[in-house]
């Protein structure tokens, strides 16, 4: 169910997923932008943290610019062994998401390993305790990677001209990033100085704001922003769309499909033996008609040859990894 917020609690919700400003005092920042007063701000994100409404201010890194590998996982896993199965996976350190899909692939996750020949591993070792054939799906391209939702629409994501397109090269870092980074991960608090409880012996607070500035234009820090409960705000529908397109197309076709405001996630991916769907994209709505509607429109302006709309029907695991990087 739903909740009903003030007008002021949604524009900070819109605005606390945009990113705290990399500055002394972020929150008297963003009191400015929405004529409201630090203590205000900080009150009310306290009362929506509390409420379960943002479940973290959390740092959101770009893995792919720390070198780390990722994949989405699948499986066609029976019913009777799903628990268990279920319960090795999200034992793993590098699974973040875990869901179960109304699909003959029933169960997908995603795996971060600090190499490609890690994840081989880990799945190897799934398949032969279980008995399971495990399928992974790299990524080749990156079209949007931008969950946001705007509180005051009825039709999906924040974003649409303008989304993240995170960097897939990997960059160098100095030991005083990797220490910053590892702290990070430790989240963030509500405090009218947040960043301070950051700081170590000898580093100044300019040191501190200049290091996360850097951090922030190599790319390896996308932003420190609110993660909500989409669930709990009304985007009860949210549904894996896979479309089998055409290789000389996919680029003209993923660029399409991101610039729905209802698709958070869009992405070419490697292909298996029986699953031809090359582009994927993640859909969040109010209601299963508007993924529907959606899905027709992009129909009518794309190159598909197939498609697969898996809805989810269980969130098994949704919590961020912490990487080894000090």
């Amino acid at each position: 169910m739903s909740v009903v917020l003030t007008d002021l609690q949604k524009r900070l919700c819109n605005r606390l997923q945009e990113g705290l400003p990399i500055c002394a005092r972020p929150f008297a920042e963003i009191a400015r932008t929405l004529d409201s007063t630090e203590p205000e701000v900080l009150q009310h994100t306290h009362e929506l943290l509390k409420a379960g409404l943002i479940r973290r201010l959390s740092v959101l890194l770009n893995h792919r610019a720390l070198g780390i590998a990722s994949a989405l996982v699948t499986a066609h896993v029976p019913p009777e062994r799903l628990d268990l199965v279920a319960d090795a996976v999200n034992a793993l350190h590098g699974v973040s998401h875990n869901y179960l899909r109304e699909h003959h692939y029933n169960l997908w996750f995603t795996l971060q390993e600090p190499t490609e020949n890690d994840i081989r591993t880990a799945l190897l070792d799934l398949e032969s305790r279980f008995g399971v054939a495990f399928h992974s799906l790299p990524v080749t391209r990156v079209f949007k990677l931008d969950v946001r939702f705007d509180l005051d629409a009825d039709d999906g994501p924040l974003t649409h001209d303008a989304y993240d397109v995170p960097s897939i090269e990997p960059v160098t870092l100095n030991p005083e990033h990797r220490q910053l980074l590892s702290r990070l991960q430790d989240g963030i608090e509500v405090t009218a100085r947040p960043f301070e409880p950051l700081r170590v012996p000898g580093q100044t607070a300019e040191d501190l704001l200049r290091l996360l500035t850097e951090l922030k234009d190599l790319g390896v820090l996308r932003r420190i922003a609110a993660v909500l409960n989409y669930r709990r705000l009304g985007y009860t529908v949210n549904v894996l769309f896979a479309a089998e397109v055409p290789p000389e197309s996919v680029v003209e076709a993923g660029g399409r499909l991101a610039a729905f405001r209802v698709v958070s996630h869009c992405y070419e991916r490697e292909t298996f033996e029986g699953w031809p769907y090359n582009l994927f994209a993640m859909l969040h709505a109010r209601t299963m008609s508007r993924i529907e509607q959606t899905v027709r429109e992009f129909m009518s302006v794309a190159d598909v040859r197939s498609y697969a709309l898996l809805p989810t029907a269980a969130e098994l695991k949704k919590q961020p990894i912490r990487h080894k990087l000090a």
